[in-house]
């Protein structure tokens, strides 16, 4: 129906099935066929034909569709800029979900400076594993989550943006802080070691440097959170294997040391969306942001 409505305006305002097929791409039938189109459908004469003089004229039915049809266009249009508009303004609302060192470590810098330039955009964030925020994406509870462990990419789009090291790291005040890894593997058995609860992304690397390694500890003590394990490592409870991230300034002032390993170990930060879902003008807006704020991030942690 749009289609014939604009036909008909450019017959109106052109007083010519030809002009008119020529100004919308048509040719002279198709344009008579929208005309004829319209006249069934609504059930009157809207143009009268003049085959003598080869002119035509439009009915007082004619006149008031087309004036109906422009209002149409007009509203349409308005609609669409209006569309547009609100998909290309940074501002709203954005659900966040972050797994533990991505939100405590990795993200709080980077909001600052998304606030500083968005400053009218409200943020929600939720810190969790990386299971319990990969399940708040699943079920649309948040707008974009931003993880470390592995996705159920059959559930979930997962698109890296960061790489992320791990330090197997002791208190200054541990024995091992001044040996060499090959020369001390057994001693780590005797250690206790310390790391994350079951679904965190943590702990999968935990598990993977361990088993990778031969290493079997006959003690573990597990804590949800990665200030308590760098504040019990720093204390010399034990031994980690952790994101660099966590211990940066521990590292860098020199309570807890970094042990040098044969192999590097890093992973990827991810950020998920549902499947097969367009993720808001807002929430790419950020996802660019971030990228940029990333690839800035990568340098030496040490």
């Amino acid at each position: 129906m749009l289609e014939e409505l604009k036909t008909l305006i450019a017959v109106v305002e052109l007083q010519s099935f030809t002009r008119a097929g020529e100004s919308i791409g048509l040719s002279q039938p198709s344009v008579s066929l929208h005309i004829k189109h319209l006249e069934h459908h609504f059930e009157t004469v809207l143009v009268q034909r003049s085959v003598k003089q080869k002119s035509i004229n439009i009915t007082p039915q004619g006149k008031m569709l087309y004036e109906k049809a422009k209002s149409i266009f007009n509203l349409l249009s308005e609609a669409e800029e209006e569309l547009n508009a609100y998909e290309n303004q940074v501002s709203g609302s954005l659900h966040l979900g972050c797994s533990f060192t991505i939100g405590e470590y990795f993200v709080p810098h980077f909001l600052g400076i998304f606030r500083e330039k968005y400053p009218d955009v409200e943020l929600h964030i939720s810190i969790g594993n990386t299971s319990s925020i990969c399940k708040k994406v699943e079920s649309y509870e948040i707008d974009l989550g931003l993880v470390e462990g592995t996705v159920e990419r059959e559930k979930l789009d997962c698109y890296d943006f960061y790489e992320d090291s791990l330090t197997l790291a002791v208190s200054k005040k541990n024995t091992l802080s001044s040996m060499s890894f090959d020369g001390c593997k057994r001693c780590f058995e005797e250690q206790m070691w310390i790391g994350r609860e079951s679904g965190s992304g943590t702990k999968e690397h935990f598990d993977f440097f361990l088993s990778s390694n031969k290493i079997v500890p006959k003690k573990i003590i597990v804590f949800e959170s990665n200030f308590a394990i760098k504040e019990a490592v720093k204390h010399n409870l034990g031994i980690t294997f952790i994101s660099s991230l966590v211990l940066e300034s521990e590292l860098q002032s020199g309570e807890i040391v970094a042990i040098p390993t044969p192999d590097s170990y890093t992973r990827s930060f991810s950020y998920v969306l549902p499947k097969n879902s367009r993720p808001s003008k807002l929430a790419s807006v950020f996802i660019e942001m971030l990228k940029e704020y990333s690839q800035d991030k990568k340098r030496p942690i040490l």
